[in-house]
């Protein structure tokens, strides 16, 4: 490990991310009994409870981000650690399509599993991921960091657009609703 790059720090962001992810779990679990134990209100304000799911949501990934920005700050100066970190960013970034390409299929399917919801749920984060991508662009100082970083940015970039601009498409057409 390289003597810029802080095990004390990579221990405490580490920490931090375990934090994180344990407080989501136990708001998505209270989500859960609340959409369980009041059925009848789900029904009847249903646009409400998605607006508060939508809300618990920017929530976390805020959290997630501010995690992200204390482990960048960690990491770089490192140039074999930025660039494993970029390599994930690019993996992350390969999520949005993915994502799109089930939703696609899970609606040709007319299924409605939790796993097109999961990604439906990806897509809804996709601004918020653009946001940590450009801070880690911006922290980026090696040129391959850099590449893949551009690289995962173009990618969930263009998924946007284009998801937006198929959904505006469909609605112009009206070959959205029967």
């Amino acid at each position: 490990m390289n003597q810029t790059l802080s095990r004390t720090g990579l221990y405490w962001v580490a920490g931090a991310y375990a934090a994180v992810v344990a407080l989501a779990t136990v708001l998505v679990v209270a989500r859960y009994l609340q959409y369980v134990t009041h059925p009848a209100d789900v029904a009847q304000y249903g646009g409400m409870w998605a607006g508060g799911d939508l809300m618990l949501e920017v929530f976390i990934c805020g959290l997630l981000l501010v995690v992200t920005f204390v482990f960048v700050l960690v990491i770089f100066k490192d140039e074999s650690a930025y660039t494993v970190y970029s390599k994930v960013l690019l993996g992350l970034s390969l999520t949005a399509p993915l994502s799109v390409g089930i939703i696609g299929i899970d609606a040709v399917t007319q299924g409605t599993g939790w796993f097109g919801s999961a990604c439906m749920y990806r897509l809804f984060a996709s601004p918020l991921v653009i946001i940590g991508l450009g801070m880690s662009r911006l922290f980026a100082r090696f040129s391959r960091a850099k590449r893949l970083v551009s690289y995962s940015l173009l990618i969930e970039g263009l998924t946007l657009v284009g998801m937006l601009a198929l959904l505006g498409g469909l609605e112009h057409f009206h070959l959205g609703t029967p």
